[in-house]
């Protein structure tokens, strides 16, 4: 029986991530779903634990990703276009904002209800952020330099040398992770969370005041979930907001793995 090409690559890709969670000790022990993947990303995870395996969702029809995330161990939502506005009731202002990739939205909103149905470990970095304030219903200022009153430099031409200082809060996930109550990180956005969203929390800030990390208000029994403004994937592993994060979202991912989800 021959594969209309319609959907012959998202068979491939099952079958490719079938054969990562195969229960062989040959093959690792941790499959993560990244909804549009990037080399930074994929060795920042590498670099906290060289066996896990990763696979992109970004290039596959919304219903096969899904098929795909239903057999990996946690989602990561990455950096990229800006949320288009509607989601969050401010379609009107879409003029102010950078570009958009409607797909891209309708395919992560989607991943995300799948992973917090199924109680999977999620992390988003940057636009990952603010999907997932807009999905738990929070709004976003649409551009910060006009939005907001700020003396932090949050974006720049160079982004490796575009550091500003992040202070944890200490009653948080976050702080339970990195174990400091600062640092610096690297950063690259012109939008921020203006409203957080019911059953969110902030876990740290800029020293202007905007939220730079989300968490979940009331964590027990539901999705470990952590999303940061700010680009760890693009900072040195011994930084405490960059190295740790990796190293416990993979944690959760291979805990869960475990759980018989």
């Amino acid at each position: 029986m021959k594969l209309s090409p319609h959907l012959l690559i998202p068979a491939l890709f099952l079958f490719i991530v079938s054969g990562f969670i195969a229960c062989n000790h040959k093959q690792p022990q941790v499959v993560i779903a990244i909804s549009k993947a990037t080399p930074n990303y994929v060795k920042w995870l590498k670099r906290a634990d060289s066996l896990v395996q990763t696979v992109s969702l970004y290039s596959l029809p919304v219903d096969s990703a899904l098929a795909v995330l239903d057999r990996c161990n946690g989602l990561l939502l990455t950096g990229g276009e800006d949320v288009y506005p509607g989601i969050y009731g401010r379609e009107n202002d879409t003029a102010r904002c950078d570009s958009f990739d409607h797909y891209r939205d309708t395919l992560e909103i989607n991943l995300i209800l799948r992973a917090l149905e199924r109680r999977m470990p999620v992390f988003g970095v940057c636009r990952g952020e603010h999907i997932l304030n807009a999905v738990f219903g929070g709004e976003q200022f649409i551009d910060l330099p006009h939005d907001f009153d700020t003396s932090v430099l949050h974006r720049c031409t160079d982004y490796l040398t575009c550091f500003h200082t992040i202070y944890v809060e200490r009653n948080s996930l976050l702080h339970s992770i990195c174990l400091c109550d600062s640092s610096q990180v690297t950063s690259n956005h012109h939008q921020g969370i203006r409203v957080l969203a019911p059953g969110l929390k902030a876990n740290s800030f800029a020293p202007d005041g905007l939220m730079e990390g989300i968490e979940l208000e009331e964590p027990e029994g539901e999705s470990f979930l952590l999303a940061v403004q700010w680009h760890p994937e693009r900072m040195e592993a011994g930084n405490p907001l960059s190295g740790p994060l990796a190293i416990e979202f993979i944690r959760q991912c291979r805990k869960y793995s475990q759980s018989g989800w």
